[in-house]
């Protein structure tokens, strides 16, 4: 069974960027929205993949199935591929809904909600060195006086019936924060603060906010579960 890393965070605050550090050569990106990725050079860097010569580390779509089927395959014919992005994720949701904007009654949510649910879960059925890194929006959600954040879906399905973050044993949260020199730092959230859901492992990171280098946080996961 293959791993999987969820970041979550608002827009801007660092989720795309943290991939700058990541070798493109054993990295395969997923563009959901086809917007630029924010790394120098990303277009020299991923290639549109053909699935007839195998070659490429790239994909720009928003249809689950093909999504799912992609990290399916990347799995079985790209052995040298170790990191997997599935960038703006929730886009997967929203793009589907838009499309079927108008057709009536509520099937139309738990459809939706079930394609998506198949793409969260495709990594469980890859290879143990193969690790998928979900990049999503976050909502903030307030019940009973009380606000907290979560992944950012459309219906209620998943919210109700399935904790998305619960099906990650690591959640990160990207967050921006003006320091007293008035510049910008970027880092993960590895723990939560009782209403952010990041979580990890006890020992997995020596700090409650490390820096937003996926990298470095991706090798911290991978020697955690190895025992280094």
């Amino acid at each position: 069974m293959g791993k999987k890393l969820l970041i979550l965070g608002e827009s801007s605050q660092g989720k795309s960027t943290s991939c700058r550090t990541l070798d493109h050569e054993t990295t395969f990106l997923i563009n959901v929205t086809g917007k630029d990725f924010p790394i120098k050079g990303w277009k020299k860097l991923y290639q549109r993949y053909d699935a007839k010569t195998k070659k490429g580390n790239y994909l720009h779509s928003k249809d689950s199935k093909q999504i799912a089927g992609a990290i399916k395959h990347v799995s079985a014919n790209l052995p040298h591929i170790k990191t997997i992005i599935v960038d703006d994720a929730q886009y997967i949701m929203s793009f589907e809904f838009m499309e079927r904007s108008l057709e009536k009654g509520f099937d139309k949510f738990t459809e939706i909600q079930s394609h998506f649910f198949d793409v969260i879960t495709a990594p469980d059925e890859t290879r143990e060195d193969l690790m998928t890194v979900f990049l999503s929006h976050s909502e903030d959600v307030s019940s009973g006086g009380v606000t907290k954040t979560k992944m950012k879906t459309i219906g209620k399905m998943l919210d109700e019936k399935i904790t998305l973050e619960g099906l990650f044993s690591v959640v990160l949260m990207a967050y921006a924060y003006k320091k007293q020199d008035k510049t910008m730092d970027y880092v993960f959230v590895t723990q939560t603060n009782g209403v952010m859901p990041a979580k990890s492992p006890i020992g997995m990171f020596e700090e409650k906010a490390i820096p937003n280098d996926l990298k470095a946080a991706l090798e911290k996961i991978n020697n955690y579960y190895e025992g280094e």
